[in-house]
C-alpha cells in the first residue's frame, strides 16, 4: 500500500512539472527558475568577495594566493559542472518525454562519478601541490599562502564537486528554490565562519581553505536532503546503472562546460603569468576584478540556469517555438540589468577596490581593468545564452567551441598579443577585447541554432495540420 501510494505521489510531481514547464507564461517561469539560481549565484559570489576581503587584511602576497588558486578551484568546478550539466540536460529532457526512470539512473550515475573523480583530483592534486602552485603563475613570495590554501582546498573536491552536480541536477529537474536552499546555506554559515578562524583562531589563510570545505560539506548535504524532498529523482545504488550509451549522453552535454571551465583555468594561469613581470600588485589586483565581475556574470548565469530546464523539457517536448521564445526573453533580461549593473560598477569601481585591498598599487592597476570590463560585459549575455540554448539541445561540438572561445581560443592569444604591444596595459584591457569578439562570434551561431528550431517547428505544425485535414 505503501510502495503504491509512492509510486502515485512520485508519478503526480513528474505530471505537475512536465505541465508547468510546458504550459504555463514563459515571463513567469523564467523568473520562477532564474530567481533562485541568481540569489544563489549572488550570495556565493558576495561571500567570495567576503572572502578576498578578509584574506586582503593578511598580506597583497595572500589576496594574490585567491587568484593562485583559481586554477585549481575551476577544475574541481569543471567536473561538477561536467556531470551536473551532462545529467541535467539528459534527465530534462528525459522527463518531458515522461521517462522519470531513465532520469533517476542518469542522476545516479552522475552523483556517484563525480564524488570518484573528485576524489583522484584530491590525491593526485596534493602529489603536485607545488608544481601546480608554480604552474599557476605563483612568485616565491605568493608561493607559501597558495600552497597552503590549494592544499586545504583540495581536501574538500569529492564533496565539493558532487554538490555541484546535485545542484544542476535539481535545477534541470525544475526545482530552482531548493538548490538555492543548499547552496545558500553553506555561504551564510561561510560569512561566520571564515572570519572566525582566520582571526579569531589565528589560522590565517588555511582558516579560510577550512571555513570553504567545511561549508561545502554543510552544502552537499543539504543537497542530497532537498533532491530525495523534491520526489521526482530517485538516487539509490539500484539506479546506479551506467551504459556506454547513458556516458556518451551524460559527455555529449557536459563535455563543453568542461571545456569552458578548464579553459578559465588556463585563461587564468595565461592572465597571471602575463600579470607576474608586475609584481604581486598586480596578480591581487587581477584577482579582485575576477570576483568583482563575477557578480555580474552570476546574474547572467542565474538568467542561463533558469532557461536551460525550460529549454530541456520543451526540447523533449517537441515544443520549439517555446524554446525560441524563452531564449528571446533570457538575453533581452540578461542584457538589460548586466548594463545597469556595470554603470554602477564603473562610477564606484575606486571605494569597491579599495574595500577588497587597500594598496596604492593594486587599487592603480584593479580600476583600470575594471572599468574596460563594464564596457564589455553586458556584450556577454547574448553569447553566454546561446552556449546554453546549444548545450542543452545537444549541440556538443557549437557549445563547447562558444563556450571555449572567450576565455581560451581569443583571450589567450588576446593577451599575449597585448602584453607583448601594451605591456601592463595591455593585461589590463585583455579579457573587454576578448569579449567583444565573443558576441561577434556569437551572432550567426545564434542565428543558426534558431533557424534549426523554426524549421522544425515548421515541420511539426506541418504534419498536424496535415494529420487535422485527415481527420
Amino acid at each position: 500500500m505503501g510502495l503504491n501510494k509512492s509510486i502515485a505521489s512520485h508519478a503526480e510531481s513528474v505530471e505537475e512539472k512536465y505541465q508547468e514547464m510546458t504550459s504555463a507564461p514563459i515571463g513567469h517561469t523564467l523568473a520562477v527558475l532564474s530567481a533562485p539560481a541568481i540569489v544563489s549565484n549572488l550570495v556565493s559570489t558576495i561571500y567570495n568577495l567576503a572572502d578576498t576581503y578578509f584574506i586582503g587584511q593578511i598580506s597583497t602576497s595572500a589576496s594574490g594566493a585567491i587568484g593562485i588558486a583559481y586554477a585549481t578551484m575551476t577544475l574541481i568546478q569543471g567536473i561538477g559542472f561536467f556531470f551536473g550539466q551532462g545529467t541535467g540536460n539528459a534527465l530534462s529532457r528525459e522527463l518531458g518525454a515522461k521517462e522519470p526512470e531513465k532520469a533517476s539512473q542518469v542522476a545516479t550515475v552522475g552523483v556517484a562519478l563525480a564524488f570518484l573523480c573528485g576524489l583522484l583530483v584530491a590525491v593526485f592534486g596534493h602529489v603536485f601541490l607545488r608544481q601546480i602552485c608554480l604552474i599557476a603563475g605563483s612568485t616565491d613570495t605568493i608561493l607559501p599562502y597558495a600552497m597552503t590554501y590549494i592544499g586545504i582546498i583540495l581536501a574538500g573536491a569529492p564533496w565539493m564537486a558532487t554538490s555541484l552536480v546535485l545542484n544542476c541536477q535539481l535545477r534541470f529537474a525544475g526545482y530552482s528554490f531548493f538548490s538555492m536552499i543548499g547552496l545558500v546555506s553553506g555561504a551564510l554559515l561561510n560569512f561566520v565562519l571564515a572570519p572566525v578562524l582566520i582571526f579569531v583562531c589565528g589560522l590565517g589563510i588555511a582558516g579560510a581553505g577550512l571555513a570553504t570545505i567545511t561549508c561545502e560539506a554543510v552544502s552537499f548535504t543539504i543537497l542530497l536532503v532537498m533532491i530525495h524532498k523534491t520526489g521526482i529523482l530517485k538516487l539509490s545504488r539500484a539506479n546506479f546503472k551506467p551504459t556506454a550509451k547513458m556516458l556518451r549522453v551524460i559527455a555529449n552535454g557536459g563535455f563543453p562546460s568542461l571545456c569552458r571551465q578548464v579553459v578559465f583555468g588556463f585563461a587564468t594561469v595565461t592572465l597571471n603569468s602575463a600579470a607576474r613581470p608586475y609584481g604581486d600588485a598586480a596578480i591581487a589586483a587581477i584577482a579582485i576584478v575576477q570576483r568583482i565581475m563575477s557578480l555580474g556574470n552570476c546574474v547572467q548565469i542565474g538568467i542561463g540556469q533558469g532557461f536551460q530546464p525550460l529549454c530541456g523539457y520543451n526540447y523533449g517536448a517537441h515544443n520549439f517555438a517555446r524554446v525560441k521564445r524563452a531564449f528571446r526573453d533570457s538575453v533581452l533580461i540578461a542584457i538589460a540589468i548586466i548594463a545597469t549593473f556595470c554603470a554602477v560598477v564603473y562610477f564606484a569601481a575606486v571605494p569597491i577596490v579599495t574595500l577588497m585591498r587597500d594598496d596604492p598599487k593594486v587599487i592603480d592597476i584593479a580600476v583600470r581593468t575594471l572599468r574596460y570590463q563594464c564596457f564589455s560585459l553586458p556584450l556577454t549575455g547574448l553569447a553566454m545564452l546561446t552556449n546554453f540554448l546549444l548545450q542543452t539541445t545537444g549541440k556538443m561540438w557549437r557549445a563547447t567551441f562558444l563556450g571555449v572561445a572567450r576565455l581560451g581560443i581569443i583571450l589567450a592569444p588576446v593577451v599575449l598579443v597585448l602584453s607583448h604591444l601594451f605591456g601592463l596595459a595591455g593585461v589590463e584591457c585583455a579579457q573587454a577585447v576578448s569579449d567583444t569578439i565573443t558576441m561577434l562570434i556569437s551572432l550567426p551561431m545564434a542565428y543558426s541554432i534558431l533557424h534549426e528550431l523554426t524549421l522544425r517547428q515548421e515541420a511539426i505544425d506541418a504534419k498536424r495540420k496535415a494529420g487535422q485535414a485527415q481527420g
